[in-house]
């Protein structure tokens, strides 16, 4: 008896120190990925010559405005996209006990980009033009503040039907798929009186690129994304409660209704801001919860930084393969996203069905 309290402890010890170390492989790899993205591109540049630009050092003004004017804010943007909606995905798949929840799949993403393109088009939050970034959002708080509160529509419908349907994954993606097909027709209805000029800007726009963030929109997007994220740690044991029942996380004396309805909001605000300067990036918030839970677990305590390391790692290198893939043309990395996304949506269905 001695023996087997003596082994709890080591068992344990394994335990957390398999799920930190895929962590942290996932952080290490990050950085790799990082300055690989810094590197290649068109203009190709030496590793060397990337390094000196980043700390300062003897570096030619081609090299800084490649890799500190174009490179970096796109690829940090890249990291901060894929790391905040991959969160979003693992707490509303938590909150909804639904394994198919994601921003994309519960129809969010197209409200917060529909609230996104009513904002730039009819409140004027956004200049129009047909060069290369399409669309100047020159209020990006009145932008943020329109697609968050479209998109806290679409979550209030999701919470609602939960609460009265139950969390099925066939009723939550019905549900998604009714939303956005509801808030794609109200983009499409902004487009049909749009000009030629706001038309061609709008429909580039709807595709996710990374490429639009400046630094300002950098910070914005880093700091509700960071926010978001330390909330959801602080929660992690209630969504592990919440995973086993409500009635279970009822007698931990888990708040459960407050936790939904929160973490939903937080969610929400995450993927709004993120929607709202970069476009629709799809499948990120659904693909990569389940493929960390497979490798560790559904422990929330380390799924969730494990989701904000692999999203960003994910985001990254498909944004490096768009940007190698067409060169010198850039590609939007959402087409790649998508597919990657749709076989494993596929076969999350397939499988859920054959269970």
């Amino acid at each position: 008896m001695h023996s087997d309290h003596g082994n709890v402890p080591e068992e344990y010890k394994r335990y957390l120190a398999w799920k930190t170390l895929v962590v942290a492989l996932c952080a290490l790899a990050l950085v790799a990925a990082l300055l690989l993205s810094l590197c290649v591109g068109a203009a190709g540049l030496p590793l060397g010559d990337v390094l000196s630009s980043l700390l300062g050092q003897d570096s030619t003004p081609r090299v800084d405005a490649i890799v500190r004017g174009i490179r970096l804010p796109q690829s940090l943007a890249a990291m901060v996209a894929g790391g905040g909606l991959a969160v979003a995905g693992a707490v509303m798949q938590a909150i909804l006990r639904n394994p198919l929840g994601s921003p994309f799949t519960l129809g969010i993403s197209h409200a917060a980009a529909f609230g996104a393109a009513f904002s730039v088009m009819v409140l004027d939050s956004g200049l129009m033009t047909s060069g290369r970034t399409a669309v100047t959002i020159t209020s990006p708080y009145v932008t943020t503040v329109s697609a968050f509160l479209c998109s806290l529509v679409a979550s209030g419908i999701i919470i609602a039907i939960s609460r009265t349907r139950g969390t099925r994954p066939e009723t939550m993606v019905l549900a998604g798929v009714a939303l956005g097909a509801l808030f794609t027709a109200g983009t499409m209805f902004l487009q049909y009186f749009a000009t030629d000029v706001q038309l061609s800007a709008m429909v580039f726009w709807t595709f996710g690129d990374t490429s639009r963030a400046s630094w300002a929109e950098l910070g914005l997007m880093t700091l509700v994304t960071l926010g978001g994220t330390l909330y959801f740690l602080a929660n992690s044991w209630n969504y592990n409660a919440i995973d086993a029942g409500d009635e279970t996380a009822k007698g931990l004396g888990v708040r459960v209704e407050r936790a939904r309805i929160v973490g939903m909001l937080l969610s929400s605000l995450v993927t709004a801001v993120l929607i709202a300067f970069l476009g629709i990036i799809g499948f990120v918030g659904l693909v990569v919860p389940h493929m960390f839970r497979r490798i560790i677990g559904a422990d929330h305590r380390f799924l969730l930084p494990a989701s904000l390391v692999g999203g960003a790692l994910l985001l990254l290198l498909s944004d490096t393969a768009a940007r190698l893939v067409m060169a010198p043309h850039l590609l939007p990395v959402s087409v790649l996203t998508a597919f990657l996304g749709a076989p494993t949506f596929l076969y999350l269905i397939v499988r859920g069905g054959r269970s």
